[in-house]
């Protein structure tokens, strides 16, 4: 059974001291929480992958293409606009650049 993404858990329901369940991020629509969003600008990107190596809530989203593992964007359901990606896009190549979230 699919958990209510919208649901919101009570004291009782949170684990001993915050802590829940390996896995369960995907269940949770985290990015409400941002007040700025990476921009990701597939022209410049060169697919370096490092934004997806340093992203710490799994919110790039990357496919196999022709040529291996590309970037195809930023999951806005999980970025909770941390900025990390951004910030370790390489400076030549600036792919990824923060504005102040749009609500």
């Amino acid at each position: 059974m699919k958990k209510d993404e919208n649901k919101k858990l009570s004291a009782s329901e949170v684990a001993s001291a915050g802590l829940v369940e390996a896995g369960t991020a995907q269940e949770f629509i985290t990015g409400s929480w941002r007040s700025e969003r990476p921009l990701w600008n597939k022209d410049k990107c060169i697919h370096c992958l490092t934004c997806w190596i340093y992203c710490p809530d799994s919110a790039i989203s990357v496919e196999q293409g022709p040529k291996g593992t590309i970037v195809t964007g930023v999951d806005y359901n999980h970025c909770k606009g941390c900025g990390i990606c951004a910030k370790e896009c390489p400076d030549k190549i600036k792919a990824l650049t923060m504005e102040t979230e749009r609500k």
